[in-house]
């Protein structure tokens, strides 16, 4: 069945459009009628801000596509309690050095071969083998073999305890695939179209413009926190990539598109006095955050790196672009919904311009330039901040950076931002000490785990890619990796804060703001939700009214 809502026609997107531009409200105002009733099927559109390079994979917007096609072993409910997906229990040995997980009997993969300890087991060695950088970078130093005891039955050892393995695996870089699909297509097929277990399946990838996933109709194997069991309700999904934010605004509201992805915090508030279902997820893990490059350039100084944190009012500034939508953040090692955040480390520094300008004195930064700008043996202080425009940074969070711009510039700081195209902030550019001086972005995680990822030491046998501040220290790294293994919750999370203590007292990193996956949807499309692990959108549940 089409979907009956996209046959409105054209004029309603320029009436949106011309409403729009008036200052009006528009769109979904009269909803559906209070007796609307379930209709069987339909496709829903829905917008997407980016296009990645395979449906799994290392990046967010992989692990929302591959929520979509792939099961995981287990899934996180909306109290951040791990719950069966594909496992229907599991358990820890005593030495804390092995995961047993539990399969449900009878699932099959859309190829039709079993989801057993096998294939589980399979999974992971080829994460770790390479096959997907993310998962690999969260396994690696921990994981050990995996081992199918038996049909049902797969036992995950490890080189040294990880106390939050389970809920690491609810992340949706961890869909599991087909073990003879992994073993007999090609590395483009499997990227392209995984062969999965789960509630859809890929029918078509036109590139550049949408992905179509059609209903798997023999799917049994939701997750425990889904809202019914069976296959979807909806024929397909038509994820459709729509870069520019206006646009997919003026989509949702034509009925072009029956849901949007990362509402614009300015039209947050008329959307909803519209009508339309609106989900807002702060991400856990990593916040958007300003990294100081400390192996080269003028931050090598931790003078002048505290220099540039007290020259910012960072909280009104986010509150001013975020229109109280996007959250402030003054913690650089994780953002405020992750388990063992600390606010003492967010509010380590605030707005002191009188501390700034002594600070930056004191590490000789002098002289003043025609323009105004610190200069030191006639050298301007000029700092390279690159980043990745339309993808790692949205339009609000572009103008935040803007806004960081312009403050600094007050106590002698000239940023020089660069807008990175995807295709090359992927392919590397702007990734070497000598490119840049402060790195911006985020590192989604359900804990506070990710801090060995962004913090862990980098050495030519081991290096850290990850680390953007080019920082080694024994005394960071050892603290995170004994809250790592350490199975007490607290005690695991007064580790977690003294690591982002550390951080914040050496000014290595700072805070901006929370990065959120947001959501608007129509008031014709009902029970769309927002899986816990990284805010990604869940069409299993969905359906439409009329």
């Amino acid at each position: 069945m089409s979907n009956h809502f996209r046959v409105l026609p054209i004029v309603a997107l320029a009436t949106a459009a011309a409403l729009t531009l008036a200052g009006c409200s528009a769109g979904a105002s009269a909803g559906p009628a209070a007796d609307a009733q379930r209709v069987e099927g339909g496709t829903i559109v829905y917008g997407h801000q980016q296009e990645p390079a395979c449906v799994f994979g290392g990046w967010i917007e992989q692990a929302y596509l591959s929520t979509q096609v792939l099961d995981s072993l287990v899934s996180l409910d909306e109290n951040s309690q791990v719950v069966p997906w594909l496992a229907e229990s599991w358990e820890e040995s005593d030495d804390q050095l092995t995961w047993t997980f539990h399969l449900k009997p009878g699932v099959t993969f859309t190829d039709g071969t079993p989801v057993n300890a096998e294939a589980i087991a399979y999974n992971f060695d080829y994460w770790v083998g390479g096959g997907n950088s993310t998962a690999k970078v969260w396994l690696q130093g921990y994981y050990q073999s995996a081992e199918a005891i038996d049909d049902t039955t797969v036992a995950i050892h490890l080189q040294k305890p990880y106390a939050l393995l389970p809920e690491t695996l609810t992340q949706g870089y961890f869909g599991i695939q087909s073990e003879q699909a992994l073993k007999t297509r090609s590395d483009e097929d499997n990227c392209n179209s995984p062969i999965g277990s789960g509630a859809f399946v890929v029918k078509q990838w036109n590139r550049g413009q949408d992905i179509v996933l059609t209903r798997n109709d023999d799917y049994t194997s939701p997750p425990a926190n889904a809202k019914h069991t069976g296959p979807a309700y909806v024929d397909e999904i038509d994820w459709r990539f729509v870069p520019d934010p206006t646009t997919r605004v003026a989509s949702l509201r034509a009925d072009e598109t029956n849901a949007i992805y990362d509402v614009p915090a300015i039209e947050w508030s008329t959307l909803e006095g519209q009508g339309y279902q609106l989900e807002k997820y702060v991400t856990h893990g990593r916040p958007q955050q300003l990294t100081f490059n400390t192996a080269e350039g003028p931050f090598t100084d931790e003078n002048v790196r505290k220099a540039f944190a007290y020259s910012l009012d960072r909280e009104p500034l986010v509150e001013t672009i975020g229109h109280g939508v996007i959250p402030y953040e003054g913690n650089g090692g994780v953002s405020q919904t992750t388990p063992g955040y600390s606010q003492a480390a967010a509010d380590t520094y605030s707005f002191d311009a009188d501390k700034a300008n002594e600070l930056l004195d004191a590490a000789g930064w002098t002289g003043h330039d025609a323009d105004g700008y610190r200069t030191k043996d006639g050298q301007t202080l000029e700092v390279v901040l690159p980043y990745g425009a339309g993808s790692i940074i949205n339009a609000d969070g572009a103008s935040i950076l803007q806004g960081v711009q312009e403050q600094v510039k007050a106590t002698g700081f000239k940023v020089k931002l660069i807008p990175v195209p995807q295709s090359e902030f992927f392919s590397g550019a702007y990734s070497k000490p000598s490119e840049k001086d402060i790195s911006a972005g985020y590192w989604t995680s359900v804990g506070s785990g990710i801090l060995l990822i962004n913090w862990g030491q980098s050495t030519p046998d081991a290096p850290n890619y990850n680390n953007a501040a080019f920082y080694n220290s024994p005394e960071l790294e050892n603290d995170i990796l004994q809250a790592n293994s350490t199975a007490d919750p607290d005690a695991r999370n007064a580790l977690y804060a003294q690591a982002q203590q550390y951080i914040a007292d050496h000014a290595l990193a700072i805070g901006l703001y929370d990065r959120l996956s947001t959501l608007a949807v129509s008031p014709y499309l009902k029970d769309v939700w927002q899986e816990n692990a990284q805010g990604g959108p869940v069409f299993y549940d969905a359906y439409f009214v009329k």
